[in-house]
C-alpha cells in the first residue's frame, strides 16, 4: 500500500500543480475502475502549491508571480483543482484509489453518513453509486467509517463501519460481489455508534468503536464497545494482539471520529469525544486510554488525523473549522499548542474524515451540511490538501 500511495501522490499532486487540465470518466463494472499497473514517473519534484490548505491558488506561482484568485462556486462546480466531488452529503468516509498517469484524473471513494452511499467519484464527473448500506443514522450512527485493503491494487477490497437496526457493524466490499459482513454484534445505542477504520504496519484492520452511549461497555474487555480493535481480514482477532484471542488493541472510547497510524507505523492516534472535551489518544496496545494527549475543551468537533513526521493533524467540523496542527518530536511528544489553518474564506469550512497519502498530503470531506453549517453551492466536497510548508504553521 506504500508503493501504491506514493505513485498516487505524486501523480496527483503533479496534477495539482500542473493546474489540472481534464478529468474523463473511467468505467468499471459496478462503478468500480480495474486495478492498474502503476509505475512512478522519473522527474524532478514538481513545484507544489503553498499556503494549503487554502487551495494551491492561494500560493506563490512559478517565478514569484502573486497568487492567482480561486472563483468562487458556481452550483456543483468547483474551480478548486484540488476539488475532488462536490454536492455530496456530508461526508464521513475518504480513500485515493487511482490516478489515471495518462489523462491525470484522480479517482476516489467517499461514504456519506446519513445517506449510507459509498460512491466513487472524479472531478468533473457525476459520483457513481458503488454500494448502498440501509442504516441507521439517528444520534451519531450511520456510515461511518472507510478504508481500503492494505493490498487494494490486488484485490480491490473495501471496508466499512455502519450502524444498522440492531448492532454496529464491519462490512467488506469486493467488485462484483455483494458486501459481506466482517464483524457484527457491536453495541448499538442511543449515541456512541459511530466508529473509523484504519490499518496497521502489519496489515491488521483497526477498528475503533463508540460505547453505544454505555460508558461501562468500554470498560469491559469483554465487549468490542469503546475500543480500538485490532482483527483479519475475516474479523478475528489479530496475530499479535495484547490477550490471545481477544480483538481488543485499547479500550475507553465514547464516540470515535479519526484514527490514523504514521507512515513509519510506529505511532497511532484515535480522536474522542469526551464527556468535557474533544480528545487525541495516543494507543498503546493493551493499554486502557487514560490521559489524553491533547484535548480541546472549547470542542472543536475533532474528526479525522494524519500522523506526520513533525506533526499530527486533526479535522474539526464544529465550533473552530478547519484543521488543528499539533507540532510533534520524533517521539510523538508535542512542542506547542495547535495552531488552526484553513478555517477562513479561501478554506473548505467544516472538515470530517481526513487521511494522508504522504508525508505532504491528506484527502479530506468536508461537513457543511450538518447543521449549524455554512455551506457553498458545491458541498459537501472530497478535496486534497498539501500540508502548510515551514512547519505546522506554514509560515517558514
Amino acid at each position: 500500500m506504500s508503493r501504491l500511495r506514493g505513485v498516487l501522490i505524486g501523480s496527483a499532486l503533479g496534477l495539482l500543480a500542473a493546474g489540472c487540465a481534464s478529468f474523463p470518466e473511467q468505467p468499471g463494472p459496478a462503478g468500480w475502475s480495474a486495478a492498474q499497473q502503476l509505475t512512478p514517473q522519473a522527474g524532478p519534484v514538481p513545484e507544489l502549491p503553498g499556503e494549503l490548505p487554502k487551495g494551491p491558488a492561494q500560493g506563490q506561482q512559478p517565478g514569484g508571480q502573486p497568487p492567482t484568485p480561486v472563483p468562487p462556486p458556481q452550483g456543483c462546480t468547483d474551480f478548486n483543482p484540488t476539488v475532488i466531488a462536490t454536492c455530496l452529503d456530508p461526508v464521513s468516509g475518504v480513500a485515493l484509489t487511482d490516478v489515471n498517469q495518462t489523462t491525470g484524473a484522480v479517482t476516489a471513494l467517499a461514504t456519506e453518513r446519513a445517506t449510507g452511499r459509498l460512491l466513487k467519484v472524479t472531478k468533473d464527473v457525476p459520483p457513481v453509486e458503488v454500494a448502498k448500506f440501509e442504516v441507521d443514522a439517528s444520534g451519531d450512527g450511520g456510515l461511518s467509517g472507510l478504508t481500503l485493503s492494505p493490498t487494494y491494487p490486488e484485490d480491490q477490497l473495501v471496508y466499512v463501519y455502519l450502524t444498522t437496526a440492531t448492532d454496529n457493524r464491519v462490512m467488506r466490499i469486493a467488485p462484483g460481489d455483494v458486501p459481506k459482513p466482517v464483524l457484527t454484534g457491536i453495541p448499538k445505542g442511543p449515541s456512541g455508534n459511530r466508529g473509523v477504520l484504519a490499518y496497521d504496519r502489519t496489515g491488521a484492520l483497526l477498528v475503533a468503536t463508540g460505547d453505544a452511549g454505555n460508558p461501562a461497555l468500554a470498560a469491559d474487555p469483554n465487549s468490542p464497545a469503546g475500543k480500538v480493535l485490532r482483527i483479519d481480514g475475516a474479523g478475528q482477532p489479530a496475530r499479535g494482539n495484547p490477550t490471545a484471542g481477544s480483538r481488543v488493541l485499547a479500550s475507553g472510547l465514547k464516540s470515535p471520529g479519526g484514527l490514523c497510524v504514521s507512515g513509519d507505523g510506529t505511532k497511532t492516534w484515535v480522536t474522542d469525544v469526551g464527556a468535557s472535551a474533544d480528545l487525541l489518544y495516543r494507543v498503546e496496545a493493551g493499554k486502557a486510554l487514560g490521559d489524553p494527549a491533547w484535548s480541546w475543551p472549547d470542542r472543536p468537533g475533532v474528526g479525522g488525523c494524519a500522523s506526520f513526521t513533525d506533526m499530527v493533524m486533526v479535522a474539526a467540523g464544529g465550533n473552530t473549522p478547519g484543521l488543528l496542527n499539533l507540532p510533534m518530536n520524533p517521539d510523538g511528544s508535542f512542542t506547542g499548542k495547535p495552531e488552526v489553518t484553513g478555517n477562513g474564506e479561501d478554506g473548505f469550512g467544516r472538515l470530517g474524515p481526513l487521511v494522508m497519502l504522504d508525508d505532504t498530503a491528506t484527502l479530506v470531506g468536508t461537513v457543511n451540511k450538518k447543521p449549524g453549517g455554512t455551506p457553498v453551492s458545491s458541498d459537501d466536497r472530497v478535496a486534497i490538501l498539501v500540508r502548510p510548508t515551514g512547519g505546522p504553521g506554514g509560515r517558514d
